[in-house]
């Protein structure tokens, strides 16, 4: 079952979704899976290669913690905290968008750091534009 259809059976919501809420949700947490994944491969290349990696480490699991709290905080329809989803996607955006970033630096010698890159622009964009349609 999809983050949509789960949401849209909430008696809060009565079936009118947001869907670029949804869609930021799943991007979420489809980023922090990412980044952690990407974390955890750049900690399995060679010694040699650590130094290099360790800020990409360090982004890639502030990202991970990031998307998760945002994913669980923007998925609760019961009563409101607009302000709230809205600060937290904000948040995610910009971790999502310094990962990227630094994976990109990486992404033509880690394939899991190109990947990991478009999953954190995919996030980017999916955030931003529900932050667009959430009135706080």
């Amino acid at each position: 079952m999809s983050i949509h259809e789960m949401i849209s059976t909430h008696p809060h919501v009565a079936g009118h979704t947001n869907d670029p809420l949804t869609k930021a949700i799943a991007a979420c947490y489809e980023c922090a899976e990412t980044c952690t994944s990407c974390a955890d491969a750049c900690l399995g290349e060679k010694p040699d290669m650590l130094p290099n990696l360790t800020q990409c480490i360090r982004l890639n699991s502030d990202c991970a913690d990031i998307c998760n709290a945002a994913g669980r905080i923007a998925t609760r329809r019961t009563g409101s905290n607009e302000a709230l989803i809205k600060s937290v996607l904000a948040a995610c955006a910009e971790a999502a968008q310094r990962c990227g970033d630094e994976c990109g630096k990486h992404a033509e010698m880690h394939e899991h750091c190109r990947i990991c890159a478009e999953a954190c622009r995919r996030c980017v964009a999916a955030c931003n534009e529900a932050v667009g349609t959430i009135s706080a």
